[in-house]
């Protein structure tokens, strides 16, 4: 198993930045696929980005794409999420998690590891 942690949440004005980290425990952490999930009062679990061992990144939207970065230092047991040009509509719980199986990014219910979740507050 792995135990998995994040900081660098936190309250931000929109268009400004933050990056999250999330660190993980043990000593397989390169062979697992990383990924991040938002979510907001209301409404369900949102899958935000992933990368694979090897580096390979996936968004689900051009939105995504265009301010969030996922990155790894697998050196370091650590995935990175980085916000730029934030929006209200960004504001949710950020949550890290680990998919050593191969399960799918868009049924989070099935993945297998999570940390315990940053809050993210863009102000208008």
């Amino acid at each position: 198993q792995v135990q998995l942690v994040e900081s660098g949440g936190g309250l931000v004005q929109a268009g400004g930045s933050l990056r999250l980290s999330c660190t993980a425990s043990g000593r397989t952490f390169s062979s697992y696929a990383m990924g991040w999930f938002r979510q907001a009062p209301g409404k369900e679990r949102e899958f935000v980005a992933a990368i694979s061992w090897s580096g390979v990144t996936t968004y689900p939207a051009d939105s995504v794409k265009g301010r969030f970065t996922i990155s790894r230092d697998n050196a370091k047991n650590t995935v990175y999420l980085q916000m730029n040009s934030l929006k209200p509509e960004d504001t949710a719980v950020y949550y890290c998690a680990a998919n050593p199986y191969g399960n799918s990014w868009y049924l989070p219910r099935l993945i297998d590891y999570w940390g315990q979740g940053t809050q993210v507050t863009v102000s208008s």
